[in-house]
C-alpha cells in the first residue's frame, strides 16, 4: 500500500476518541467511522464532525470528507482499523471485524483497562494487534462536536506494521509514539483514569475539581490503593507525567496553591474538560467503571489484598448510572476515608 494513495482508515466505535480522531485524520486518509444508528444519525444531522483543541485550533468535517456508517462490512476495504469502542463491546466487535477485514490488516485499540488487545489478538489471529493509549480528554459538547480539552501524545505498542501510517498521523497533528513497554503504559494510564469516577461524581470539569484539594484527597486514595496492588501484582506502572507514579498521591494532597504551581507544568487542561465517565453519566450511558477502578478490585482480589477505595467508587458510579446524587468533595472523602485500609 502506498500512504500517497490515501489509505483507508475504519474507526470502529462512534464516541467521543473515535469521533476526534476520525475528524483530524481525514485530510490524510480516506476515514470511516462505524458507530450505532443513533450515535451515527445524530452526527448526520449535525452535518458531519467538528473538532478543536486547547491550542484554540477549530474545524468542520462534512458528511464529504467522511463515511459514517453503522454496518461492519464498511469496514472491509480498510488498510487499517482503530477500535476505539467501549471495553465491553470490544469481544463483540472482535468477532464482526473476523469476518469483514482482509487478511494481515493491522487492528489499533485505542481504548481504556488493560486488556482489549488481548481480547482482540485472540479473536484475529491473523492479524498484527497492537496496543495504543490516548491520553488527553475528548468531550463531545453536543453529538457530533468533539474537543480536545488536555495535552499529550498518542501512544502505541512498537509493530512494523505501523510504518507506512506514522507518516499520516503525523501530518494530522496526532504523532504516534512508539513505545516498548506498553504494559506499564496501560497501567500507568489506568492510574490517572481513576480519577474518572471522582470527576464523574463531583460532577465539575476537570480543572475544577483538580483545583480542591479534598477531591485530590480522594484520588490520592485510589491511587495510593491501586499502586500497593499493583506493587503485589508486579506490575510496574510507566512514567507519564515528569514525575514518577508513585509520586502522584503525595503532589495531589499538596495544599491547593502549591499543587497549582507545579500542576501548571505537568499537564495542560482547558476550563471545559470533563471525564468519558461524567460524560456516560450525563448521557445515560453505562460507564467503564469495571475496567478502570474495577480492575484494581479484580487484581486486589486475585493476590489477596484489599482495594476498599475503589470498590466504593465503583459502587457510587453503577448507583449513579441508575440514579445520580449530588456529592460535595467532603462528603465523599468521608466516605472513602472511612474504608481506606489503614
Amino acid at each position: 500500500m502506498s500512504v500517497h494513495a490515501l489509505p483507508r482508515i475504519a474507526i470502529y466505535g462512534a464516541g467521543s476518541v473515535g469521533g476526534y480522531l476520525g475528524a483530524r485524520l481525514h485530510d490524510n486518509a480516506r476515514i470511516t467511522c462505524i458507530g450505532r444508528r443513533r450515535v451515527i444519525d445524530a452526527w448526520r444531522i449535525h452535518g458531519g464532525l467538528d473538532w478543536s483543541d486547547l491550542q484554540g485550533a477549530h474545524e468542520h468535517v462534512t458528511t464529504r470528507d467522511v463515511e459514517l456508517q453503522v454496518d461492519p462490512f464498511a469496514a472491509a476495504k480498510a488498510h487499517l482499523v482503530l477500535v476505539t469502542v467501549k471495553s465491553s463491546a470490544t469481544e463483540t466487535v472482535a468477532r464482526e471485524l473476523a469476518e469483514v477485514i482482509a487478511p494481515g490488516v493491522p487492528v489499533v485499540s485505542f481504548q481504556n483497562g488493560l486488556h482489549n488487545a488481548a481480547i482482540l489478538r485472540d479473536a484475529l489471529p491473523g492479524h498484527p494487534v497492537i496496543a495504543g493509549m490516548v491520553p488527553f480528554n475528548v468531550l463531545q459538547r453536543v453529538p457530533g462536536d468533539f474537543h480536545q480539552g488536555s495535552g499529550g501524545e498518542l501512544m502505541v505498542e512498537a509493530h512494523d506494521a505501523l510504518a507506512a501510517f506514522l507518516p499520516i498521523f503525523e501530518a494530522s497533528g496526532l504523532p504516534l509514539l512508539a513505545r516498548q513497554d506498553m504494559p506499564a503504559v496501560l497501567a500507568a494510564k489506568l492510574l490517572l483514569n481513576l480519577n474518572n469516577a471522582i470527576n464523574a461524581l463531583a460532577n465539575v470539569p476537570l480543572k475544577e475539581e483538580l483545583a480542591q484539594r479534598n477531591w485530590r484527597h480522594c484520588l490520592a486514595l485510589a491511587q495510593r490503593e491501586a499502586l500497593a496492588v499493583f506493587a503485589a501484582a508486579g506490575i510496574h506502572p510507566a512514567k507519564l507525567t515528569p514525575l514518577p507514579p508513585q509520586w502522584l498521591p503525595r503532589v495531589l494532597d499538596m495544599p491547593d496553591a502549591w499543587f497549582r504551581r507545579l500542576a501548571s507544568r505537568l499537564l495542560a487542561i482547558d476550563p471545559v474538560a470533563r471525564s468519558s465517565m461524567w460524560e456516560d453519566l450525563e448521557r445515560g450511558r453505562p460507564t467503564e467503571v469495571d475496567v478502570i477502578n474495577g480492575e484494581v478490585v479484580r487484581l486486589a482480589q486475585s493476590h489477596h489484598v484489599g482495594a476498599p477505595v475503589n470498590a466504593r467508587l465503583v459502587e457510587l458510579i453503577h448507583a449513579a448510572e441508575q440514579a445520580r446524587r449530588p456529592w460535595t468533595a467532603q462528603e465523599l472523602l468521608d466516605d472513602l476515608e472511612s474504608r481506606a485500609t489503614p
